[in-house]
Order: C-alpha cells, then structure tokens, then sequence
C-alpha cells in the first residue's frame, strides 16, 4: 500500500483541529475527512468517524495494525508540516 496523494486543507480559526485531509492510495482509493488534531503531547490524526445512536463517535474507516497507522500519521503530518510553510490562498 502506498500512500500516493495527500491533500491538506488548513483551518484557519483558533482550536484544537488545525486540518482536514484526504489520502490517496495507490492511486485507486480515496480517504477523506481524516482531522488533524493539536493534542496535550503535539499533533496526530483522527480518522473519518460518525456519531453512531448509542451518542458514541466510530471511525468510518480506519488502519488494522497500529504499524500501518503510525505509517499514515507521519506521511500525513509531513504533509501538513509542508502546507503550513506555503502562503494562505487569497479567499480561504
């Protein structure tokens, strides 16, 4: 599995969510909705979830092994490293 897009959409207001962002894998499969969140110990990702009946919020989609996520992570929060270096668009 490869990870071959990412595309970061940056949060301009004040809060704990700085971004969302989708994945591309392997060029035939798309993630979105995946948050990046500025937690007590620094920044990592929440995958898409719902609010299910019971009040409880389940992901939609989610890696099995936490090798496979932490590979995610840090591809995603290279990513957004790199986005928070390059100009704001006018608009956004």
């Amino acid at each position: 599995m490869q990870i071959t897009d990412v595309r970061v959409r940056k949060i301009a207001k004040e809060g704990k969510m700085k971004a969302i962002v989708s994945i591309t894998i392997d060029d035939e499969f798309v993630v979105h909705d995946i948050k990046v969140i500025e937690g007590e110990k620094g920044l990592f990702i929440a995958m898409p979830s719902k609010k299910a009946s019971d009040g409880e919020y389940r992901d939609i989609a989610h890696p099995i092994t936490s090798a496979t996520r932490d590979s995610i992570q840090k591809i995603i929060l290279d990513s957004y490293e790199k986005a928070m270096l390059e100009p704001d668009e006018p608009g956004i």
